[in-house]
């Protein structure tokens, strides 16, 4: 019977104490659902000392910071010695200021992940010893007066850097152009001096200036750094600023390391590309020797190495780009896609002028030195580019036509069909119906010999290109190759004036008639005329008669 009821002593007990300890679970989880306070940093005489986290007795994390500010200011305001100890409470410390607690660190305020309690309440403490020490030294005369002395020692010293620096920068930049041009005389090619100071020294006066304004701030800042640092109050901005510096120093030097592997595996890529470039470019100078590749020439070489080699370097730039420093950040993709963006807007236009000069490369519709005429336009071609395509007019001008334009219109080539070196030159006459047409081409061939330039070999040509109304329209056709670099308007120039002198001589006028009624006489040339001078029949038409 007695172990009976013990067995149901013991059952209840244990109900008990598991609904004991669900409540508590309960309980924590409800404090839990309840929004946490917000913490509160503890700040004496301008330095960091704790940040409160959790409410700790029923005090939030303001009050409890409100609570260790007066306490502290209230002992600071003191004259004895005061020691900072820690006091264990549970698995909190207390934090004591002579035999007044300051505030308590409990595991509310502390995150597991930072380190232990006890680690920041040894931290606080150290922090609260470093204020008592301060407050002590900014009560003592002698403290205050030795920190005036550093001071002013410091700005001294600070003035009198300031002056050399900017008595060296002057001096640098009297000295720097008499070096300059001492040595930059001696980088000559014949008589054509490489470098112009003029140029170059604008550029090394603005990096002495980088450089003595770099030195100047660099020596502001640590004064300034260390005039904080003497007084008390604002001995924690000076170290702030001291390790701002450091870790700035420390982060770019880090950045700096761990760049080198990147660097070095695009220096290699670059190295591996330049090697095919060059690699690409002997082997289409084999490839183009004749007999090899029908559209590789001498003409086209250029132009394919350098679409080669621009293909080697795109690629070689895209398997660079993941290593290169900053490629991963955020600005450096923004920047990416704005020049993309802008490629896309702008490059239409662009591609196409390229598609055009790639298409009169190869098909070899334009040689420079050729005779063309393209549209309204005619002359020498002088250069024939990726985007346009310059000609020279006989006219003192100088054409410069989009390539889009050129495979676009009719071009006429006067260059490619002659016998050697030179180019077709043309001119049109209309005459009337009443001038033997043996005698029209006889005194244009005439024309044709006397002007100076003009090939007589091939000889050259009239074609009757029309039988209109009231003219017959006549075409003269011959080669040119002039003997001192004449423009081809300098020579039409000369064949007009000649054409002009024999039709003259002759007496046959240069005229193209209309008429509003039918003349009293019938326009027509007698047989016993065909043959007027300077026209000679030919065996042909001797035998005929």
């Amino acid at each position: 019977m007695g172990i009976r009821v013990q067995g149901w002593l013991a059952f209840g007990l244990s109900v008990f104490l598991g609904t004991l300890s669900w409540g508590a679970q309960a309980a924590e989880e409800g404090e839990a659902d309840v929004a946490s306070p917000p913490s509160v940093e503890l700040k004496i005489a301008n330095r960091s000392i704790f940040t409160f986290h959790g409410t700790l007795l029923g005090e939030t994390p303001e009050a409890r910071a409100k609570r260790a500010d007066a306490v502290i200011e209230e002992m600071l305001e003191g004259t004895e010695d005061l020691d900072v100890t820690l006091d264990t409470i549970q698995d909190s410390y207390l934090v004591l200021l002579g035999d007044r607690r300051a505030f308590i660190v409990s595991p509310k305020d502390v995150d597991s992940a930072d380190g232990s309690v006890r680690e920041a309440a040894e931290e606080a403490a150290q922090r609260l010893r470093q204020v008592v020490a301060e407050s002590q030294e900014a009560r003592s005369l002698r403290f205050l007066l030795t920190a005036g002395g550093f001071t002013a020692v410091a700005t001294l010293l600070y003035i009198a850097l300031l002056r050399l620096f900017s008595w060296a920068h002057e001096k640098a930049l009297s000295w720097l152009p008499k070096r300059m041009r001492k040595h930059t005389s001696a980088l000559k090619i014949g008589q054509t001096q490489l470098v112009d100071t003029s140029n170059l020294f604008p550029i090394v006066r603005r990096l002495l200036a980088l450089l003595y304004w770099s030195a100047v701030l660099l020596l502001t800042y640590e004064w300034l750094t260390f005039v904080l640092q003497r007084f008390p109050y604002t001995r924690p901005w000076g170290e702030s600023l001291n390790q701002y510096l450091l870790e700035l120093v420390r982060y770019l030097l880090d950045a700096i390391v761990s760049a080198i592997p990147g660097l070095v595996i695009a220096l290699l890529i670059f190295f591996i590309a330049r090697g095919f470039s060059a690699f690409s470019k002997r082997v289409l100078e084999r490839l183009s020797r004749p007999g090899t590749i029908s559209w590789l020439n001498h003409e086209t070489l250029q132009p394919t190495t350098r679409l080669t080699s621009l293909a080697i370097w795109l690629f070689a730039l895209a398997m660079a780009y993941p290593y290169l420093p900053g490629a991963g950040t955020e600005a450096f993709k923004g920047l990416s896609v704005l020049i993309g963006l802008m490629i896309s807007l702008g490059a239409s236009s662009v591609v196409g002028q390229a598609a055009s000069g790639l298409i009169l490369t190869y098909t070899r519709t334009l040689r420079p030195g050729e005779f063309v005429r393209v549209g309204e336009h005619e002359g020498t071609v002088t250069e024939v580019g990726m985007f346009t395509t310059s000609i020279r007019t006989g006219l003192g001008e100088v054409l410069t036509l989009p390539n889009s334009m050129i495979t676009g219109s009719v071009t006429k080539n006067y260059s490619r069909v002659v016998q050697g070196a030179g180019y077709v030159v043309d001119t049109v006459v209309t005459i009337g119906y009443d001038t033997p047409w043996r005698q029209v081409e006889a005194m244009l061939k005439e024309a044709a010999r006397r002007t100076p330039g003009i090939l007589q070999t091939p000889s050259p040509q009239v074609f009757q290109t029309a039988l209109s109304d009231f003219y017959p329209e006549y075409r003269l056709v011959a080669q040119a190759v002039p003997s001192e670099p004449r423009p081809r308007a300098e020579l039409l120039t000369l064949l007009h004036a000649n054409i002009q002198d024999v039709f003259n001589e002759y007496g046959v006028q240069i005229m193209s008639p209309h008429y509003l009624g039918d003349p009293a006489q019938e326009k027509w040339v007698p047989k016993e005329r065909w043959f007027t001078a300077p026209a000679k029949p030919s065996d042909q038409e001797g035998a005929k008669q």
